[in-house]
Order: structure tokens, then sequence, then C-alpha cells
């Protein structure tokens, strides 16, 4: 049977492993999709050596930068991110290739795009993680200038929480939580944001999508702004790893 897995940890806020059975029992696949909780990615060579019939895995947090040592093979765009969150396995006489994809970046400009007005030239991506790679990547993509959010900012590419003032608000109408605050069960939890500057002209868009609408939607929305969780570039990304496992 092909079977397809995710690694990352924790693995409790997971939505692959439901999306994919249910995929799969609904079109009448013969596959299956396990989770693979890794304490550390230098357990990845041990989970191929225990299952050497994986055909693909998805990789999520923390592991979606460290997993690039362990790979054969990147994908040109994946190469550009610096992230990886699909891996392709194709097996020779007992061993592993591994070919990594970013399908994120796929999954974030499609369900952003319908979203898009003229005013939106400038956005901030709140956190540095490996997800905001791929939307840094795809706002280029939409010919859209960004900064990089965060707790210890690096360079002038990138602010502090703290230095954001009603100013830089109102000349960054596209705002973009990568990090994993508000995050259930941390329903309470948000990025420090001046809410109150925030109006009907800005965007802001929550990849996280348990709660479907976070702390940081909610205040954003009690502005006037226009919100979006992460639930439909979930889907699409979900959709564009399969077609990469299946060419």
């Amino acid at each position: 049977m092909r079977t397809f897995g995710l690694i990352g940890y924790p693995l409790t806020h997971s939505f692959s492993q439901k999306y994919f059975s249910k995929k799969f029992e609904d079109e009448g696949i013969d596959a299956r999709y396990l989770n693979f909780p890794l304490n550390n990615i230098g357990e990845l060579k041990g989970l191929l050596e225990q299952h050497p019939y994986l055909a693909g895995l998805n990789v999520t947090i923390p592991y979606k930068e460290q997993v690039l040592p362990f790979l054969d093979e990147l994908d040109t765009e994946a190469g550009h991110i610096g992230a990886v969150n699909v891996i392709k396995i194709t097996w020779n006489q007992g061993k592993a290739h591994l070919k990594g994809y970013n399908s994120d970046v796929k999954g974030f400009s499609e369900s952003l795009a319908p979203l898009l007005k003229d005013h939106h030239r400038k956005a901030l991506i709140l956190g540095t993680g490996g997800a905001s790679k791929a939307v840094a990547h795809g706002l280029l993509k939409a010919g859209i200038l960004y900064r990089f959010v965060s707790r210890s900012p690096k360079g002038p590419a990138q602010v502090s929480y703290e230095a954001l003032s009603p100013e830089i608000l109102s000349e960054y109408k596209v705002i973009v939580n990568t990090s994993p605050l508000g995050m259930s069960p941390n329903t309470d939890q948000c990025p420090h944001l001046p809410y109150e500057a925030l109006g009907a002209d800005h965007l802001c868009y929550d990849l996280i999508y348990n709660p479907e609408t976070t702390l940081f939607l909610q205040k954003a929305a009690e502005q006037g702004a226009v919100i979006k969780n992460g639930l439909d570039m979930l889907h699409l990304q979900a959709e564009a790893a399969w077609r990469i496992w299946n060419s």
C-alpha cells in the first residue's frame, strides 16, 4: 500500500492526516497517511529505514528549514525559498532518494490573490520561520514588497514588534501572521500590534486555521480590516503535494 506521512513536532495540530485519509477514502485510493512525530530531524534517517515503502512526506514545524541537509535534491522554487514542506521519495535498490518541494507558496498565493486590491503594495510578515519564507516568495511573485517582523530582528529587512507604529501600519496594508501565536490551545494569544491603527484598507491573513478566527483576526476585524485564515491555503497546498507525489 502506498504510504505517505507527516514529519514535525508536535503533531497534535496536524490537519494533513485527516485530510488525506478522507481523500483516500472518498476517492477510493489505495493508500494511507501516517503521522511521524520526530523529536529531532536527525531521526529522519531511522524513519526511512523503518518504513522502506514511504512514497512521500509533508514537513511541518519546526523542520521546514532543518530538513534541507537531509535531501538529495531540491526543486528550483524550493531552493529559492529556502524551506521545504513536501518530500517526494523514490526508491532504488533499497535506497531512498529525497526531493524537496514547497507547496506552501502555491497555497498561499492562490488563496491570497482574490483578496488583493491596488493599494496592497507592502506587507508585514509576522514571524521568521519556514512558513514565512514561502509567504515572502508568494508576496514577491504578486509584486508586493515585504518586511519581516521579529522578536529579535536581524538587519534592516526586519523590524521588532515594539517598533511597529501606527505610521508603519498605515504604510503596510497587508499583514500576514506566520507565527504560531494564537494557535489552539493557546487561543488567548496574539501578535503584539497597534491594532487600533488598522482599518478597512488592511488585509490581515493568518496561516493558522485552528481556531477558525484567531485573536489576531478578531482584533483586525473589529477595526474593519478584511481577514482570512489559513484553511484554503492548507487545502490548496495539500492538493499541490498530492500532484507532486504523483508526478
